[in-house]
């Protein structure tokens, strides 16, 4: 079996990568893994393992491209993207990594044998837009207010379609703001959402441009790797009626993710946090209504438990 991860070096992914090569296999059921594509703008070419191979470069060119599907691939895991912000400073960057990049690779696996590989797509909740309605759920309209919420739905009806002809296997799971990201600039308009995981295990001050009431929805990167792996894992027939899911979410307060944070850190850090809402970013990432997941919930989708228990898996890969 070979897998092809797209993004291979970025957040989400570098932990993907880690927990494939402890496990060897991506579920109880499935065959180990005989090989390992990374692909990403700067992917990492350190890992000692021989079941790794690396390609560098962006899926927007071709070049690229081919090189990573020069073998048969078995199962794609697609998480590259130019995400929010960016998307919207470059529209043609956006567009060429987000949508063409993604039907190339879907022709190329098109153009393989059978049986189907396996596609799992990491999409987005911008694909609701913004303001969302009352409660999301699992019949609530898409209507993206960004580029990059256009460009994931777009891509998420070409992996239904090529599905549907049998070309591909689809899984496609929505996510949300997913914690805590290292603290570097990453296009991403939500990147204070993961900031002040870092300024306040640290004891830095932290100004937050949402308010203490601001409301959003929460997954660490472990609980999103967790999801990844189950849709990658779930039966063909577990499948056939359903390729789409918005995976379940904490919904909290900042202010209730501040006192998560002090009782993990020290009281403390209560006061290390100040107040300069931004009504663009409150409007965007900081009204987030009730979110019924019951189709994910019922196919063994899970979220992280509880606000402490996210502190502590937002930031498991530090050492405390």
């Amino acid at each position: 079996m070979n897998i092809l991860i797209t993004g291979a070096n970025g957040f989400v992914g570098r932990r993907l990568v880690q927990r494939l090569l402890r496990a060897g296999r991506i579920g109880a059921n499935q065959v180990p893994f005989s090989r390992l594509t990374l692909v990403d703008l700067g992917a990492d070419d350190c890992i000692d393992d021989a079941r790794v191979r690396v390609v560098s470069g962006s899926i927007a060119d071709d070049t690229v491209l081919r090189a990573a599907f020069s073998d048969r691939v078995d199962h794609v895991f697609h998480l590259a993207s130019v995400p929010g912000g960016a998307a919207e400073k470059s529209f043609a960057l956006g567009l060429d990594v987000n949508v063409r990049a993604t039907l190339a690779m879907l022709e190329l696996l098109r153009g393989q044998p059978a049986p189907p590989a396996r596609f799992t797509f990491a999409s987005t909740i911008a694909v609701y837009g913004s303001p969302m309605p009352a409660v999301v759920d699992d019949t609530t309209p898409m209507r993206p207010g960004l580029s990059y919420g256009a460009h994931k739905l777009v891509d998420e009806i070409l992996i239904k379609d090529y599905s549907r002809r049998g070309w591909i296997d689809g899984r496609i799971v929505r996510l949300p703001g997913i914690v805590a990201r290292p603290a570097e600039p990453s296009g991403l308009l939500s990147a204070f959402m993961s900031d002040i995981f870092w300024k306040l295990r640290a004891g830095e001050p932290f100004t937050c441009p949402v308010s203490a009431d601001a409301v959003a929805w929460w997954m660490s990167v472990g609980c999103c790797v967790d999801n990844l792996l189950h849709a990658a894992a779930l039966d063909e027939k577990e499948v056939e009626m359903r390729r789409d899911w918005t995976l379940p979410v904490l919904r909290l307060r900042i202010a209730e993710l501040v006192d998560a944070l002090a009782r993990r850190y020290g009281e403390d850090r209560r006061g290390l946090v100040s107040y300069a809402p931004n009504d663009g970013l409150e409007q965007a990432f900081g009204r987030f209504p009730p979110l019924d997941a019951t189709a994910a919930e019922a196919i063994g989708f899970r979220h992280d438990g509880d606000v402490d228990r996210l502190v502590v898996n937002a930031v498991a890969r530090h050492a405390d």
